[in-house]
């Protein structure tokens, strides 16, 4: 059967349908033979304000904190999809319309605790194992719909671990489910308090913390 790697609204759908036609993928209690996991702190996401060069207005973005420390037996491959999803459904991709000199004003902001402070879009590929190696990493969105009052943060790439089920609706030409592939992936959810016309006051409010197959 072709294998397919889905994401976004389809995904979300795709959670729908096997919710109604069976069991979802859970991520397994113990790591099998061959997988790795890296061990995550974070801080809660909150907004900054930056004035770009070129546009009138300031703008908004939204920013994450994530300490990532690789305490498996080898050195391992991270290769970050960190993507902030709305209680529209709009999904926002980590970088999106974001200049590095938000970056530089968040790094300035946080170089007293972060003085090693890493943007995601050029952090390096590769996590070097032990704490000595950890990294400190800003992960960065630009403002979403103000109307927004939930949000859900998938960060994926923090595992190596997979799973494959047959898409319950989509078929291949010879009529055969295909095969999508799902990834342990980080989800934090957050309520987002306050009225459109407060958003500059709007501090997120975590609600929950899971691992997933998605």
């Amino acid at each position: 059967m072709k294998k397919i790697c889905l994401c976004g609204l389809t995904v979300v759908f795709l959670a729908v349908l096997v919710t109604v036609c069976g069991a979802f993928p859970e991520p397994a209690v113990l790591h099998r033979p061959g997988h790795w996991t890296l061990d995550v702190k974070f801080e809660h996401p909150r907004q900054i304000m930056a004035q770009l060069s070129g546009q009138d207005q300031p703008q908004r973005f939204w920013y994450m904190i994530l300490n990532v420390t690789n305490n498996t037996s080898d050195d391992v491959g991270f290769y970050p999809k960190f993507e902030l999803m709305t209680d529209r459904f709009e999904i926002i991709q980590a970088g999106k319309s974001v200049r590095a000199e938000v970056f530089r004003l968040i790094k300035s902001r946080h170089q007293t605790k972060y003085p090693f402070l890493e943007y995601l879009e050029t952090a390096d590929n590769r996590i070097l194992q032990g704490p000595d190696n950890a990294r400190d990493i800003a992960i960065i969105w630009p403002d979403f719909d103000p109307e927004v009052k939930a949000v859900k943060l998938f960060l994926g790439g923090l595992s190596n671990e997979t799973a494959a089920i047959a898409h319950p609706v989509a078929k291949d030409k010879n009529r055969q489910p295909l095969r999508v592939i799902l990834a342990k992936t980080l989800e934090l959810s957050y309520a987002v308090p306050g009225t459109p016309a407060r958003r500059a006051k709007a501090k997120m409010a975590f609600k929950t913390k899971r691992w997933v197959m998605r």
